[in-house]
This record gives C-alpha cells, sequence and structure tokens, in this order.
C-alpha cells in the first residue's frame, strides 16, 4: 500500500490507521486495558507486518463504551459481554425491522 492510498483512507471506519500507544493514548486508557480487551475477544486488532497490534475508530469506539462500563465499576469481562450482547441485540433489531419493511410491502395472502 503506498502513501496515497492510505490517505485514501483516513475517512474509512475501519482502517487500522492506530498504533496501541497512539490508541491508548486517544483512549486515556492504558495498553494492558487494549490487551485485555482483546484477550476478551471484544475487538481484535490487525497487526503490522512487523506484528503490532492496530486499532480502527470503529475499534476505538468500542474500547471507549468498554473503558466507560469499566470506570463504572463494571468488571472488564462483564464489560466486555454487555457490549457483544448490545452489539447482538442491535443487529436483531436491525433485522427485524427489514423483516418488517418487507411484510408490510408483501401482506400475506397476496
Amino acid at each position: 500500500m503506498t502513501a496515497d492510498d492510505s490517505f485514501g483512507r483516513l475517512d474509512d471506519d475501519d482502517y487500522p490507521a492506530y498504533t496501541m500507544g497512539r490508541a491508548a493514548e486517544i483512549l486515556g486508557t492504558t495498553q494492558g486495558f487494549l490487551r485485555a480487551i482483546g484477550e476478551a475477544r471484544l475487538i481484535t486488532p490487525l497487526r503490522s507486518g512487523g506484528g503490532h497490534r492496530r486499532y480502527s475508530r470503529y475499534q476505538l469506539r468500542i474500547a471507549a463504551r468498554a473503558r466507560e462500563l469499566v470506570d463504572h465499576g463494571t468488571p472488564i469481562e462483564a464489560a466486555c459481554r454487555i457490549i457483544i450482547l448490545e452489539d447482538q441485540l442491535e443487529e436483531a433489531q436491525r433485522i427485524n425491522a427489514e423483516h418488517r419493511r418487507t411484510a408490510s410491502r408483501h401482506p400475506a395472502g397476496t
């Protein structure tokens, strides 16, 4: 990937643009916290050619939500599970809404 290719991806929420150190700095947390939520499988950072963790903006938003829960006293494993369940619920609600839209366009028996 050239520098021009990388520049074009700056607006991509899934582009792994942040090193672990920078991600921890942005979140106001430690690298250990990022490792812990990775071990809990909340996020899986991509790895650079040298094996260093790289995080996307989307992953940083998830990590920020985990930090918020942990800061309010939720154990890290529970915080990760809560976020995973919130995400699954949101996806199920999106699918249900799509099914309702489809059903309203094509009523049964027509």
